[in-house]
């Protein structure tokens, strides 16, 4: 009778971790659909206008300009 309990234990304990892995999954899932809906409208924007980065060099001190030029396709 004892190891029934156990085993039932067992189950259970299994079931909930399962149910927990899966919350952690719809929330992993959730956030990456965030991040590319970010992503997207970065990259709309950056399609759309001049995007110059000024980045300082640290060995030597100089700034480095790196300009990106994007051209927006027709959108369909």
């Amino acid at each position: 009778m004892v190891e029934v309990n156990d085993q039932i234990d067992v189950v259970e304990k299994q079931a909930k971790d399962i149910e927990h892995i899966d919350r952690r999954m719809d929330l992993f899932d959730q956030r990456m659909d965030n991040i590319d809906s970010i992503v997207t409208a970065v990259a709309e924007r950056i399609m759309n206008q001049l995007v110059t980065l000024s980045i300082s060099c640290p060995h030597c001190s100089k700034d480095i300009e790196i300009a990106i030029i994007g051209n927006q396709k027709a959108k369909r």
